[in-house]
């Protein structure tokens, strides 16, 4: 179902992935690191900011992100959250909303992996109702002076520019923001046992000046993060079958090897059940996926059909991560192999970027017509 430029493009990243990614992972993981090295060779590769248009970006189609995506994940959530977190949420906006000015000073650096971003959005106290923000950016003069907190921001201790989101007169408004201005701080989360080998952080803001064209001129209100979101979302739900694909090939190769009762474990009904469940799986979310891809390229893709993608391809990918724990039995929570790094990331991947619980809500209001989120 892919053309010769996805199926090439599917090859190199995976190769990659293999190279760079696979052989290490498990000690970025255990160690809780990701080398920033990686950064330029995912500019290198063309892989970030990969589907927008101009600036050092590759213009690839919205299936080839997806593609990407997926064979990222496929190594782990945390390298796929990077890519998504500056293409998606740190690049786009800049792309989509910013000046002239803002996209010169930023795009090209940001493509090239010179320049890392991140998107200050969710709040200690504010998550799945992003419009309760605390965060606010108040004029002086013509000035503008930033003062809050975000909480879980990927790429935030480590990052060159933050878009950051605030509550102003003129209703919620998004900044970019370098991070070496004064006020600007940057704290590591409590220790995690998910998303490891990613960088996550809490941004505080203490009577941060910004000058006056700082701030995205192209939106105002909430429609604004949640285009950025929505963007995310779309490179989770290709990521997530490549988290599941990764558990399921290592379930498949495990069981051919690990002997039991002189046969391999393969041979049993019960072995053979989980894994053909895993495959029909793991195939399904492929299908929705590269559907969702295709109606993105025709322009046709609409925000619930997202919904749908990231709630049941990562809710798939949980289960099959799960499943795949099972049948390697005790080596499947050891870092030998890859599935319980896997399940653990997936705990976070169904959290962010909207919660199942929110996804859920979004796809009852479209059938309803009836808002049950307050």
């Amino acid at each position: 179902m892919l053309d010769e430029q996805e199926r090439l493009l599917v090859d190199t990243v995976r190769d990659w992935v293999g190279d760079r990614v696979l052989p290490d992972i498990g000690d970025w993981y255990d160690q809780g690191i990701i080398p920033a090295e990686l950064a330029g060779e995912l500019g290198d590769l063309g892989l970030l900011g990969m589907h927008l248009e101009g600036y050092g970006c590759a213009g690839s189609s919205s299936t080839e992100y997806g593609l990407a995506c997926l064979e990222l994940e496929a190594g782990d959530s945390g390298v796929r959250s990077f890519v998504s977190v500056q293409g998606s949420l740190a690049m786009y906006p800049i792309w989509a909303f910013g000046s002239e000015e803002q996209k010169q000073q930023w795009l090209p650096e940001m493509a090239a992996g010179r320049a890392i971003g991140c998107f200050g959005l969710t709040e200690p106290d504010s998550g799945s109702d992003p419009s309760s923000m605390r965060t606010t950016a108040k004029r002086d003069g013509d000035d503008w002076v930033l003062n809050g907190t975000k909480m879980w921001i990927t790429n935030g201790g480590v990052a060159d520019v933050a878009v950051v989101w605030a509550r102003t007169d003129e209703g919620v408004r998004g900044f970019v923001v370098p991070t070496d201005t004064d006020g600007f701080s940057a704290r590591p989360v409590p220790p995690k046992m998910s998303l490891r080998a990613s960088v996550t952080s809490e941004l505080v803001f203490t009577d941060l000046r910004l000058p006056g064209d700082a701030v995205l001129p192209g939106v105002q209100g909430m429609r604004g993060p949640l285009s950025c979101l929505n963007e995310a979302r779309f490179g989770i739900l290709f990521g997530a079958v490549g988290a599941a694909r990764a558990c399921y090939e290592s379930a498949l190769d495990y069981a051919g090897t690990r002997e039991q009762f002189d046969r391999p474990i393969a041979s049993f009904q019960l072995t053979q059940r989980k894994l053909v469940e895993m495959m029909v799986a793991v195939n399904k979310g492929m299908l929705v996926a590269l559907h969702l891809g295709r109606r993105k390229d025709a322009g046709e893709l609409a925000a619930t059909q997202v919904s749908f993608g990231k709630m049941d391809n990562v809710a798939m990918a949980l289960e099959v991560a799960r499943t795949a724990r099972s049948v390697l039995g005790a080596n499947g929570i050891t870092l030998e192999y890859p599935v319980i790094r896997h399940m653990n990331n997936l705990e976070s991947v169904f959290t962010y970027e909207g919660t199942n619980e929110i996804h859920t809500l979004i796809l009852g209001q479209a059938l309803t017509g009836i808002n049950a989120f307050t």
